[in-house]
């Protein structure tokens, strides 16, 4: 009898072990399950939620007379109409380069009333999203401002939200930029630019039509690619020299 009440014993205390390790194995498993679940969240946890990138800002130009896309005066002899695309890494060497002197020189004496244009979506949808940007910019008297922004960082340009955290440190009122842009106001005249632009034989980016009149004759220059600022000054003043100025 007592030799059966041993062995019943023994058989409950076996079994309570067996469960406790049971219990402390599902425990275990448990605790390895979340560390690894853990380690995968701090893996792909960045690949969600990235941090704000960094924003180049240009150095300011000195462009006069500004009128939304246009600089200096309405009424100089010659007319530059430059046709770009903000994707193109040309176009944005002309803009580090050739641009900043002839504002300097040949729009500040009054001589080039300088125009941008866009060239609609060339190089695919993110040029025309970025020049509406800099069109909803120039909305609030900033396009100039914009463009450079976009320029000096191009590569990383691509994106509403991007464009926005343009518009934001432009100081731009942002609820007005992104009704602009959220809407396509201006997709007529990104349109316009590019039918514009291929009209005047442009066929790549950066293209110049400059334009001026001998006599009554309206004459027409094309300047193709992103030029030394010596061609474009060889070419205004062959045409200040036509024009007898």
């Amino acid at each position: 009898m007592t030799s059966t009440k041993e062995t019943s014993k023994r058989q409950v205390r076996r079994e309570q072990m067996r469960r406790r390790e049971q219990r402390s194995r599902l425990m275990g498993l448990g605790l390895i399950s979340i560390g690894v679940l853990f380690v995968a969240f701090l893996i792909i946890y960045p690949s969600f939620v990235k941090p704000a990138q960094a924003i180049a800002m240009p150095p300011a130009v000195v462009r006069p007379n500004v009128d939304f896309n246009a600089a200096g005066n309405p009424d100089a002899p010659i007319r530059i109409e430059e046709y770009s695309d903000f994707q193109c890494s040309h176009c944005a060497d002309f803009y580090r380069t050739t641009e900043k002197e002839l504002m300097d020189t040949y729009v500040a004496d009054g001589s080039v009333y300088f125009v941008y244009n866009s060239f609609g979506s060339f190089m695919g949808p993110d040029s025309a999203e970025m020049a509406s940007a800099a069109y909803c910019a120039g909305d609030q008297g900033k396009f100039w401002e914009m463009h450079d922004v976009i320029l000096s960082n191009q590569g990383s340009a691509q994106g509403a939200a991007r464009l926005t955290q343009f518009a934001e440190s432009l100081e731009l009122d942002i609820d007005e930029f992104e009704s602009c842009f959220g809407s396509d106001k201006h997709k007529s005249l990104i349109d316009q630019d590019m039918k514009d632009g291929m009209t005047s034989g442009v066929q790549a980016t950066p293209s110049f039509v400059m334009t001026y009149t001998v006599n009554g004759e309206v004459k027409t220059k094309l300047i193709e690619g992103s030029q030394a600022y010596a061609v474009f000054k060889q070419e205004i003043e062959s045409a200040l020299a036509e024009m007898g100025q």
